[in-house]
């Protein structure tokens, strides 16, 4: 499969998100800023503007690099990894992966990768899409399905799944230390899955959401 073909082939609108979601989960008095599979740039200008820091974002894709180099201090364009010698040297307070480690073949290897970018008390903040979302789960259960969309939790470009203990574990065992995890976009509009969860004592109450956020350190 051409994989930089479906890439091309995305909608403008899939490389512009300004994901004010994740704002909740970022640390007070961030300088600086890695925003990894930044797109057009967007999460990075809402970065500079909310709190005054020194953006940088790395975007494979051409077009959006070139935007977010208009938005952000500067932007490589080129695919995350250990051997870039634009980030080498350099140290970051916050570091995002607003869902993209599923994008990734290797997630555990980016996140190491990591360790070397980030200052002493630097995060990671990671939003990464949930395949016990309630619609993924009834898909499979009733219609027995598993049906690739344009984007979603259900991205035709997604290589790995989460769900969220496997989120938690990915980092873990990457010598990570987990501070917080929540759901992010909840759902609430399927009557049947409030009432079995109420049955169920919310022992499926991760089903809502289509995505986590991680906030994790060294």
């Amino acid at each position: 499969m051409n994989y930089e073909k479906l890439y091309e082939n995305k909608n403008e609108i899939y490389y512009n998100h300004s994901r004010t979601e994740i704002l909740p989960f970022i640390p007070a008095g961030i300088k600086t800023a890695l925003d990894i599979g930044c797109g057009n740039g967007s999460f990075g200008s809402l970065l500079k503007k909310e709190y005054q820091c020194m953006v940088w974002g790395i975007e494979p894709d051409k077009n959006s690099a070139r935007e977010a180099e208009k938005k952000i201090d500067k932007c490589v364009n080129a695919i995350f990894s250990g051997s870039m010698p634009e980030l080498a040297g350099k140290k970051f307070d916050a570091i995002f992966f607003n869902d993209v480690l599923e994008h990734l073949a290797d997630p555990s290897e980016a996140i190491s990768v990591c360790k070397e970018l980030l200052t002493t008390d630097g995060r990671i903040i990671a939003s990464i899409p949930n395949i016990r979302w309630y619609p993924v789960i009834l898909s499979l259960l009733r219609y027995k399905d598993f049906k690739y969309q344009e984007a979603g939790v259900m991205d035709k470009t997604h290589l790995r799944f989460f769900t969220k203990k496997s989120m938690i574990r990915l980092f873990e065992e990457s010598d990570y230390k987990v501070c917080q995890v929540k759901g992010i976009n909840k759902d609430n509009s399927f009557s049947f899955f409030n009432i079995l969860n109420f049955l169920l004592l919310g022992t499926q109450e991760d089903m809502k959401f289509p995505q986590f956020v991680i906030v994790a350190s060294l």
